[in-house]
């Protein structure tokens, strides 16, 4: 035992006692929490570092690499103005970027979605018109269908039913496209069932046209019972039913070709051929139109014997032509309905026509 203090050193040319083999030298006393302690040896500890992955590392951006940033010249010095930065910060020249496809189908965001606008409300926005024509090439293949119809009718009742079947499909399905709605096989091939049976009903009823009548009534109810059915929207389930019922009813009604004569027929079908053609040519709308009828008056009289009946013949056909080629041409079609609806419309809108004006005629 010492006389020194607790905690206090040796004196001047004092010694330190001799330490046993297993004494170790006293460590210094730890601060406890309120003692006020500073530790001197704090400074030269090194604390831990995490090297694992964590979620803020994994959040952060990740570090430029120097080769990337090395346009940038050293700033030993901050700029006093932001025209000094400008001139000792070099700004890389843009990439060029791939021009994005344009979207002119949807409007701008909103907080109830996009607004869908369609190509007829921006082309009236724009002061343009919302109808284009089907052009040369559905007028020509409405042309060989005419012809073939006729040429069907001369030979007999069998060979003008494929013509007018091909005829009545293409009808249900251009129709239903037309009115944005594809795709709707349930629609057309309920519109081109109902003109199969009454094309059937006519061959088993010696080709009596009450049966076309008939048949429409009878899909009119079926269509209406479907669509009760459906657990669509209100307004869709409307909109579903009219498209199906002109549908099938624009496709059972050129069965007309089936009932009427034969010779009507093949007036009817000429006329509306060479009124198809006549309308595409490159000339100013009403022009065309008055030409088209002209021409159908024309070639209604050379094939209907040089008579006036088959010039009248038709030119009532060629009208009912115009109309479904206008119908067509509406709400800016795409190429898919011009070759459907605008090489159908017109042959299907003008079967009843040559039906009843060919019983007129005799």
């Amino acid at each position: 035992m010492t006389n020194q203090p607790y905690g206090g050193g040796y004196g001047y040319g004092a010694q330190e006692p001799p330490r046993t083999p297993y004494q170790q030298p006293q460590s210094q006393p730890q601060a406890w929490p309120g003692q006020g302690y500073d530790d001197p040896y704090a400074d030269q500890q090194h604390t831990q570092q995490w090297q694992g992955q964590t979620w803020e590392t994994q959040m952060q951006p990740p570090v430029a690499a120097a080769e990337e940033t090395s346009y940038l010249p050293p700033q030993s010095v901050a700029p006093a103005a932001p025209a000094a930065f400008a001139a000792h910060v070099h700004v890389p020249e843009p990439a060029p970027v791939a021009a994005a496809e344009p979207e002119p189908e949807y409007g701008p965001a909103t907080l109830a979605g996009n607004a869908r606008i369609t190509d007829a409300q921006r082309a009236r926005a724009e002061g343009r018109s919302p109808v284009i024509e089907p052009g040369m090439q559905p007028a020509v293949l409405t042309a060989v269908l005419g012809l073939l119809l006729a040429g069907g009718a001369a030979l007999g009742t069998y060979a003008l039913l494929v013509p007018l079947v091909v005829l009545q499909g293409v009808t249900a399905a251009g129709w239903f496209r037309l009115n944005g709605m594809w795709p709707a096989r349930q629609g057309i091939a309920l519109g081109f069932l109902g003109a199969l049976v009454a094309d059937a009903a006519m061959l088993l009823s010696d080709r009596s046209p009450g049966v076309i009548l008939g048949t429409l009534g009878v899909w009119v109810l079926l269509s209406l019972v479907l669509q009760l059915r459906s657990h669509a929207d209100p307004d869709e389930r409307m909109y579903g039913l009219m498209a199906t019922v002109v549908a099938a009813a624009l496709a059972i009604a050129a069965g007309g070709y089936l009932a009427a004569d034969a010779d009507a027929v093949v007036v009817g079908a000429v006329a509306v051929a060479a009124a198809m053609v006549v309308r595409a040519l490159p000339v100013a709308t009403a022009a065309s139109v008055v030409i088209a009828l002209a021409a159908a008056a024309g070639a209604g009289y050379a094939v209907g014997g040089m008579t006036s009946d088959g010039a009248l013949l038709g030119a009532g056909a060629a009208v009912c032509a115009l109309i479904g080629h206008r119908a067509a041409s509406y709400d800016y079609p795409s190429r898919f309905v011009h070759f459907t609806a605008g090489v159908a419309l017109p042959l299907a809108a003008a079967g009843p026509v040559v039906y009843t004006l060919g019983r007129m005629f005799g």
